[in-house]
């Protein structure tokens, strides 16, 4: 039987993949932050401890598992690792480069693989201190919900829409394909073998809130045509029966659907209230199985009740738009649920944990929370909140560095 199984996103959280950032990070520098796709510079020290810090609320809820340890494990089969070394060498090819990650042991082979490989330079690079990378590092793969998507006991491998992530889809679908741990019924989408440069699809805009129903971003890093192509899979394959799309703005704040709209409990969600509120929100699309047409909605509010799955919305920001406008680029809105009610967030949006103490959370630390100084009842709502200063700036919050494996069903 599959060990994946995901048909919602607030069930309770029993198995989840996570990246700590490492070296890799070093890459990005003033001049190929843009390249790497951030806007800034994050401190490795500090993100660490504060990603560590989240796994450590991760555990008190879900069994934990870290992509480099899951990697080396199954780097250790010849197959597998003669399988990376083919594929990567299809990217970046270089006929020394495939030689070394073949005879790399599993550590070596990963460290490669995800910290990358400097170029071997000669005496007028090194007299000018310049280099490169002949295999690129891999500085977004904290970000382990976009590039893979599971969707009931299903699998989706994100088709990463920028070049800087594509060796991503490859570290895995290796997992998805090889290790136990992830099991599953087979993986619906490929994005690793995608060739087509309009078909692109990223994990940040796919929720399944339902065994039977998904919202969709359309988004600058998902396209229409993959997620026509996406629908007409779950469609066939999975229980899916309808389909809300969130018609995303083309805006660096908002690159995917879980920037500006996360579900925290039952009937419950927290929204950037400028793109779903007021007359400048955004345009909302349904799809049903079995029709060939979608329909245009007037609000999201209304396509979610059209479907049975009404939900209350929780202000990012508050009610002032300077606010909203701040706490949502710092991913106000990108709450990790882990079980009903109970949310995983940044502490530094606090305007936005004002809202959801107004809901009825209590706000509390994850150090003071780890530490056995506050706990919380069963069925009582709560926001546990992490520092997130450093990890912020690499572009996402805790839903985006959380890929879900496993979820009770509700």
């Amino acid at each position: 039987m599959p060990t994946v199984q995901i048909t919602s996103e607030i069930g309770s959280l029993r198995h989840v993949l996570v990246h700590e950032p490492g070296k890799e990070v070093l890459a990005v520098t003033p001049g190929t932050r843009r390249d790497f796709l951030y806007e800034d510079i994050i401190e490795l020290d500090t993100a660490g401890s504060e990603h560590r810090t989240m796994v450590a609320v991760l555990e008190r809820f879900a069994e934990v598992h870290h992509t480099r340890a899951l990697l080396r494990e199954i780097a250790e089969r010849d197959d597998v690792r003669k399988l990376l070394a083919a594929r990567t060498a299809f990217a970046a090819p270089s006929g020394s480069l495939a030689k070394q990650l073949v005879d790399r042991p599993a550590d070596g082979l990963v460290e490669m693989l995800v910290e990358g490989t400097e170029e071997t330079t000669g005496p007028i690079a090194r007299a000018l201190n310049q280099g490169g990378y002949c295999l690129p590092p891999l500085p977004n793969l904290f970000f382990m919900r976009d590039v893979g998507i599971v969707i009931g006991d299903n699998v989706v491998i994100g088709s990463m829409r920028h070049k800087a992530r594509w060796s991503e889809e490859l570290l895995v679908k290796a997992l998805f394909l090889h290790h136990p741990l992830l099991e599953n019924r087979g993986i619906l989408y490929d994005g690793s073998e995608e060739r087509r440069l309009d078909y692109t699809i990223e994990g940040g805009d796919v929720h399944p809130v339902r065994e039977d129903l998904l919202i969709l971003g359309l988004s600058d890093r998902t396209s229409a045509v993959a997620l026509d192509h996406l629908c007409d899979l779950v469609f066939e394959h999975c229980d899916v029966t309808d389909v809300v799309i969130v018609v995303m703005p083309r805006e660096p704040s908002a690159i995917h659907l879980d920037m500006i709209f996360t579900q925290v409990d039952r009937g419950l969600c927290v929204v950037s209230p400028p793109q779903f509120i007021g007359p400048a929100r955004l345009a909302i699309l349904h799809k049903r199985k079995g029709q060939s047409s979608v329909h245009e909605m007037p609000n999201f509010f209304d396509a979610l009740k059209e479907v049975d799955f009404a939900l209350e919305p929780i202000l990012c920001g508050g009610g002032e738009r300077q606010i909203q406008e701040r706490e949502q680029w710092a991913s106000g809105c990108n709450v990790l649920t882990l079980r009903p009610g109970v949310g995983l967030a940044y502490r530094r949006n606090e305007a936005t944990l004002g809202e959801f103490e107004k809901a009825g959370f209590r706000v509390i630390q994850a150090e003071r929370f780890l530490l056995g100084e506050e706990d919380i009842d069963d069925g009582e709502r709560a926001v546990i909140t992490v520092r997130g200063s450093e990890l912020v700036r690499g572009g996402g919050g805790p839903r985006c560095m959380t890929l879900p494996l496993r979820r009770a069903s509700l």
